[in-house]
C-alpha cells in the first residue's frame, strides 16, 4: 500500500508529494503553492481521489482486494 501521494493543484498547478492518513480521510487540503482550499469533487471521498497521483488507503484495500470501495463516509 502506498501512504504518499503527489496532490496538484487544479488551480495554479502545484505539486506537493504528502503522507496520508490510515485512520481518517483528509476533506480540506491548504494548496501550498497558492492557498487554494481543495474540496473533494463529487463522488469522491477526499482530496487524495480527486486531486493524488494515488487514491487514500481505504479506497486502495478496497481495490486490492476486489470489494466496493468504501472510504470514511461508510458508503
Amino acid at each position: 500500500m502506498q501512504l504518499v501521494s503527489k496532490i496538484t493543484c487544479p488551480s495554479c498547478g502545484h505539486q506537493s508529494a504528502e503522507m496520508m492518513p490510515t485512520d481518517a480521510c483528509q476533506f480540506v487540503y491548504e494548496c501550498k503553492g497558492c492557498g487554494a482550499l481543495l474540496k473533494p469533487k463529487a463522488g469522491d471521498c477526499c482530496v487524495f481521489c480527486s486531486y493524488g497521483d494515488v487514491p487514500c488507503p481505504p479506497i486502495q484495500d478496497a481495490r486490492e482486494h476486489r470489494r466496493p470501495a468504501a472510504c470514511c463516509s461508510g458508503a
